[in-house]
């Protein structure tokens, strides 16, 4: 079968890359580019978008899309403090993004001439409005844009749940780590909980968001291997929506999606 959920994502410093599982089509979709320890984009790398340097990855990330992965800008993140102001301020950053890295046209491409296939909304801070109109905003340049959305596992996200709820979203990958009521802690109790609670939402592929390495999430959520492969997906594949695994992030990934990917 072909590949049908291959992403890959990229937030001026962060890239979100999603590796197909021939025999379901489910994927492994892992964050890149948080700093400079990650190596190339072709093995990854980092740039600066404020000093042009970043145009190094256009070529690499055509190559990515020659081989059916998707390229997603990501936006937002748990550093810093950011929000939309209202649904205009929403159409004038949704009009940013689409010249400067989607279909439309800008002097100051940070990536060059590259055109990415869509937006990740990594809302991690503000009051959660207007993303709703962001996302609207977007898909009315594109029909086709893929967007994703990657909440927290507390039921419903207090910044995506609006956004969520317009159906717009091809991908939801949910945090479940660094939320101790919702993640795996030794037992997959209550991570099975929240995600049967997950599929319920308007996208047709929810992910299972994960840490690449204990390292990764301070306060907790990661799965061995072993336990992963034997103790939760088991219980979530079953879903139709299942879209397969979300991890964050390639500086921690050491061997953990090699581990998994036969059974995702």
């Amino acid at each position: 079968m072909a590949c049908q959920s291959k992403a890959l994502t990229l937030l001026l410093s962060i890239l979100l890359v999603s590796f197909c599982k021939p025999s379901n089509g489910a994927g492994i979709a892992i964050y890149w580019g948080q700093d400079g320890g990650e190596g190339s984009l072709a093995d990854t790398c980092h740039c600066d978008p404020s000093a042009g340097t970043c145009t190094v990855f256009s070529d690499q990330i055509k190559s990515c899309q020659s081989q059916g992965i998707k390229v997603l800008l990501s936006i937002g993140g748990a550093g810093g403090s950011y929000s939309l102001s209202s649904a205009d301020d929403a159409g004038q950053v949704a009009s940013y993004i689409w010249n400067n890295f989607l279909g439309g046209q800008s002097s100051s491409r940070p990536l060059g001439d590259a055109i990415l296939d869509g937006v990740d909304f990594d809302i991690e801070a503000g009051s959660g409005q207007f993303w709703d109109d962001l996302a609207r905003a977007l898909k009315g340049f594109n029909q086709q844009l893929h967007l994703a959305a990657a909440p927290q596992c507390p039921f419903p996200d207090a910044h995506l749940d609006t956004a969520i709820k317009t159906g717009l979203f091809d991908y939801v990958w949910v945090q479940f780590y660094n939320n101790p009521p919702c993640q795996y802690s030794g037992d997959a109790v209550n991570l099975l909980n929240a995600w049967n609670q997950w599929i319920t939402v308007a996208s047709n592929q929810i992910f299972l968001g994960l840490p690449a390495a204990a390292e990764a999430a301070p306060s907790g959520g990661f799965i061995p291997a072993n336990d992963l492969i034997t103790k939760v997906l088991p219980s979530i594949k079953s879903s139709p929506k299942y879209g397969g695994v979300m991890l964050w992030n390639k500086r921690f990934d050491n061997g953990y999606s090699d581990a998994i990917k036969g059974s995702v």
